[in-house]
């Protein structure tokens, strides 16, 4: 071999030398690439996994924490138990505090107060955070902390992969590995996948239990509605009833001997006035304005003592029959308005039975759980006396059954029904705190059950007197300021008043009112309406006029329930009211009882 070819020889093994450590280069250049690329996209894939999983979390725990649902809230928070890469997991609601959470053994406890932030990565470990929206509001926050898998696993598989760099001729080996690497990689990823899914189930589940809430809420909302629309409506009609009833009752008393006709004319008049009344008192009702004077209530005696009036109203085509149950709690509630709405009731199921049936009353203790107030709207957990009422009459379908509440809804022919008996009952039920759950199937009959707030302590029970219907004639000695700024009620009422017998002072508003009291200081009573225009409404003159006077006693008049006097749907303690449209006799026992009372005290 000459030198020439040594030399060609030597420069071959150099540049083959040279390959090699170029290939080496490479390799570890590729190698050092692959690893680099390999563990920003494994950082960028677990962080769009964990991000994916916190707002699967967000929406699935939605409704939940807009309900305060913590118990569902635990449940959708520890469903993330099956990744072992997340080791703590959090709830917040939007001022921060702690709703939901868990931590596995060794990790760090939930923060105490959540706040929402970037992404951060902190050696092996990952903290994420996402919005909980509701309507486009941000209502909470979701905290999420994970894991990296472990470093020596990673180095595990960059090993193999740094084989390449020793020897080329293990590459297809180092291939396989790193296929096979692959291959775990890509099942792990399918389970992941198969888990998203499972959540997204969850989530749709969720879906469809948030919008049967939401119908609840509209329903409510629109029910709310349209009693805010009949209490207005409710509150105009009882100032023209009460001139047109005391009217027709003047006219009765002062027309003397009446023919036939005019008599029948006379009472056909307050028939229809007196219906009008009744239809405007359930439009309070069902409006929740009407204002209840609770009292303690033996529920059983209540339901005993009406067994004349149904048995009368019914007829004799309807068996009545009482269960009662033993050891039953007592209620706070309005004993009249109780009784109006279990003889609506009755109507109603004697109007499902046309050929005669049987009408069933109940009444037993009972506990609505947590379980069964979160599936129900405006409905708290606790103790309750029910009161179902059931017939075999034509029952309801589904589609009747929904707008069963709703007012001027009924199913009977025209001018048969006002459509106001049900929402009557719904509103007095709603307004006395409790709740109201309807049963039908058509052919099959009706159940109304009524759910009120059992009383716990409470003054002893006190029957529910009514006012006698005889009229009670005043004194001229005795001074009554009356003040309302309806020009016509005013001047009906204060004739009524003279036709009593007393000396009546009138009023249009509040300021006017307290002159009076100060250049009349003789007056013994002070009758006024709730709702006054100017400085000083009914409840404000009567603070001032018993600031003045001390003692002074005082008698409210109103069309409708106002906040003034009536809070929570009850009238304050110490409050004397009569709603309109009242009677001469009604009026005449009411201010009597007042007067005696006073006369008793000074005595």
């Amino acid at each position: 071999m000459t030198l020439q070819q040594r030399l060609a020889g030597l420069r071959r093994g150099e540049l083959r030398a040279a390959a090699a450590v170029a290939g080496v280069v490479i390799l570890i250049i590729a190698t050092s690439v692959m690893i680099v690329v390999n563990e920003r996209d494994y950082r960028e894939a677990k962080l769009l996994q964990v991000d994916s999983q916190a707002r699967i979390l967000a929406s699935t725990v939605a409704a939940a924490l807009f309900f305060d649902d913590r118990k569902a809230g635990e449940e959708y928070v520890r469903a993330l138990q099956v990744d072992s890469g997340i080791e703590l997991a959090a709830v917040y609601d939007s001022r921060g505090g702690l709703f939901a959470g868990f931590s596995r053994p060794g990790a760090p406890a939930p923060p105490a107060t959540g706040v929402r932030g970037p992404p951060l990565i902190s050696g092996e470990r990952l903290v994420l955070t996402a919005p909980v929206l509701q309507n486009d509001r941000v209502i909470g926050t979701v905290y999420l902390q994970s894991t990296f898998e472990r470093m020596t696993r990673r180095l595990e598989r960059y090993g193999l992969i740094a084989v390449l760099v020793a020897t080329a001729a293990l590459i297809f080996v180092i291939l396989g590995i790193t296929q096979a690497t692959l291959t775990r990689g890509n099942a792990e990823l399918k389970r992941r996948s198969d888990e998203l899914a499972a959540a997204n189930a969850q989530l749709h589940d969720q879906i469809m239990r948030r919008e049967k809430a939401e119908t609840e809420l509209r329903q409510s909302q629109k029910m709310e509605s349209l009693g805010q629309l009949t209490g207005g409506i409710a509150h105009d009609f009882n100032n023209l009833l009460q001139v047109i009833i005391g009217s027709l009752e003047a006219l009765s008393r002062r027309s003397g001997p009446a023919g036939q006709e005019e008599q029948r004319i006379m009472a056909a008049a307050m028939r229809g006035a007196q219906r009008a009344a009744t239809l405007t008192q359930r439009l309070l009702a069902f409006s929740r304005r009407q204002p209840l004077d609770p009292k303690p209530i033996d529920v059983n005696k209540l339901v005993a003592g009406m067994s004349e009036i149904l048995h009368r109203t019914l007829g004799e085509a309807i068996t009545i029959e009482t269960v009662l149950s033993g050891g039953l709690w007592r209620i706070a509630a309005d004993a009249n308005q109780l009784e109006n709405a279990l003889l609506n009731l009755a109507v109603n199921a004697r109007d499902a039975m046309p050929g005669g049936g049987k009408l069933t009353i109940e009444t037993a203790n009972s506990f609505l759980d947590e379980t069964y107030a979160g599936a129900h709207e405006d409905v708290q957990p606790g103790q309750y006396v029910v009161i179902a009422v059931s017939d075999t009459g034509t029952g309801m379908t589904r589609e009747v059954l929904e707008k069963a509440m709703e007012p001027f809804f009924t199913t009977k022919d025209i001018g048969k029904g006002s459509g106001l008996g049900l929402s009557q009952v719904y509103g007095f039920v709603k307004q006395s705190g409790g709740h109201v759950s309807l049963y039908s199937e058509p052919a099959a009959g009706t159940t109304v059950k009524l759910y009120m707030p059992r009383l716990i302590g409470g003054a002893e029970e006190r029957d529910a007197a009514r006012e006698a219907e005889t009229v009670m004639p005043g004194s001229h000695a005795a001074v009554i300021l009356f003040v309302e700024d309806e020009e016509d009620v005013r001047t009906h009422v204060a004739a009524m008043l003279r036709e009593l017998g007393y000396t009546v002072l009138e009023a249009s508003n509040g300021a006017m009112a307290l002159r009076l009291l100060e250049a009349h200081p003789a007056i013994q009573l002070l009758f006024t309406d709730v709702g006054l225009p100017g400085s000083h409404n009914g409840r404000q003159l009567a603070d001032e006029a018993r600031r003045r006077h001390p003692g002074l006693p005082v008698l409210f008049t109103t069309g409708y329930a106002r906040n003034a006097i009536v809070h929570q749907g009850r009238l304050d303690p110490g409050v004397e009211l009569i709603t309109k449209p009242f009677t001469l006799a009604s009026l005449s026992a009411r201010i009597h009882g007042i007067l005696a009372a006073m006369s008793r005290q000074e005595s």
